[in-house]
């Protein structure tokens, strides 16, 4: 008994570890999606699909007449217990890809760091109603604090 209590003890810790690793992800689930941004220079989009179990897509972009003009392309991809936001942006970074790890994900907020990243480093997904969220992105950007905010609606 003695050497069967251990093994027991042993098994629910990587059986939790486990559990852990597919449940950050689902936690996200809310901002499957195609969200708006409206200001009086138009409309900014942020559209998000579930790919797989580990794997969320999202795309920002404007609508220029019948024109779509993608500006960054997310992933949104859960690698054992890690979260990772990877965006990429047209003309920065090289148009390389870009990793904020997550430090808080749950059924109403995400949020992403990269304290190396020249700005932002914090990227901030917080549900403030069923059809609504607000995007920030934050950090320092030559020596100074910044925030943007982005009010964003469910318009599917």
């Amino acid at each position: 008994m003695k050497t069967k209590l251990p093994l027991l003890f042993t098994s629910l810790m990587f059986l939790g570890a486990w559990t852990q690793q597919s449940t950050d992800i689902k936690k996200a689930n809310w901002i499957i999606g195609t969200w708006e941004n409206k200001t009086s220079k138009g409309s900014l989009y942020e559209t998000w699909r579930k790919i797989n179990d580990h794997e969320y897509r999202g795309k920002s972009y404007i609508l220029q007449g019948k024109d779509t003009v993608v500006f960054e392309t997310i992933q949104l991809v859960q690698e054992g217990s890690n979260l990772f936001y990877i965006p990429t942006v047209k003309d920065q970074n090289n148009n390389q890809p870009v990793h904020f790890i997550a430090k808080t994900s749950s059924t109403t907020q995400l949020v992403f760091e990269n304290r190396q990243h020249d700005f932002p480093q914090m990227i901030t997904y917080t549900k403030t109603s069923a059809d609504a969220l607000t995007a920030e992105i934050s950090g320092t950007k030559n020596g100074q604090e910044r925030k943007q905010s982005f009010p964003m609606k469910r318009i599917k």
